[in-house]
């Protein structure tokens, strides 16, 4: 809905998207059939590079720019560019953390020669079980694989803590008090605050920080479902305390820095069967 709305103002938006090898990078779109390129979960640290300049560039211009990205980018964003600008919307997310960038690289490659073929997407969240998004699929060969979340080996690694930067953490983002104009995430819990509305399909968490954002939020509410909560009922483990490192974190990047990837991949799934990783 920001997006469309900043698409109308003949605004730029930017956000984390595939590029044809796979890679996670920001990417600029000025068009609502773009929009698609950018949407759905990426746990994976997303390249920056050029970005900051580009959005100077178009707020030199008097552009609307939207830029949506995870809290430590927005706030990088923001010093770039020596503070806050009438005509961006800074939107950060409700962070996990981000995983390494190289691990996901040679996870698309161990993927690619396992099914012998060019991977196409990956999605890290695919709803199409009305499960709210656990399960995943990726397309190689124009041939689709699909499977629940946890049996993934990269997703394994990432939510037993394994692969995520180690200033991830100790982030001092993980608060409700944001310098972006809106936080917007997943609203875990909606079953128990309202069950009417939990259909499976996920329910998006806004959090509206700014002035700016206030008034942005009065002219797009009316196009979407929404109701208020109060602050104890969207509190989650990242709006709290960073995510804790595993325990044998540095024992498993000594191993992946080592030993051949496909076997890291053996040993995960070793590990992921008989219930360690």
């Amino acid at each position: 809905m920001l997006a469309e709305y900043v698409l109308r103002l003949h605004g730029v938006v930017y956000g984390a998207g595939y590029d044809k090898n796979m890679h996670v990078r920001h990417r600029e779109i000025t068009k609502l059939s773009q929009l698609g390129r950018i949407q759905k979960t990426k746990y994976v640290q997303s390249s920056m590079k050029g970005i900051y300049h580009n959005i100077e560039k178009y707020l030199k211009e008097k552009r609307w720019v939207l830029f949506c990205g995870t809290p430590c980018q927005a706030h990088a964003l923001k010093l770039f560019l020596h503070g806050s600008c009438d005509k961006l919307i800074l939107v950060d997310l409700v962070c996990y953390g981000v995983p390494s960038p190289g691990i996901w690289a040679r996870y698309v490659k161990y993927l690619e020669r396992r099914h012998k073929g060019k991977m196409r997407d990956f999605l890290f969240r695919d709803k199409r079980g009305r499960d709210n998004g656990h399960t995943c699929s990726y397309v190689i060969n124009d041939r689709e694989y699909a499977g629940s979340i946890y049996k993934d080996l990269y997703c394994a690694l990432y939510f037993s803590n394994y692969i995520l930067r180690p200033s991830c953490h100790k982030c001092k983002f993980c608060t409700v008090e944001r310098s972006s104009d809106f936080t917007i995430g997943d609203f875990w819990g909606i079953e128990r605050i309202r069950a009417d509305v939990d259909d499976g399909m996920g329910t998006s968490l806004v959090i509206v920080h700014t002035d700016k954002a206030k008034e942005i939020w009065k002219r797009i509410k009316k196009d979407v479902d929404w109701f208020i909560c109060e602050k104890q009922d969207i509190l989650q483990p990242r709006l709290l305390t960073p995510t804790v490192a595993a325990k044998q974190r540095r024992l498993f990047m000594i191993g992946y820095s080592i030993l051949p990837f496909s076997l890291t991949m053996k040993l995960v799934d070793r590990g992921r069967k008989s219930g360690k990783a």
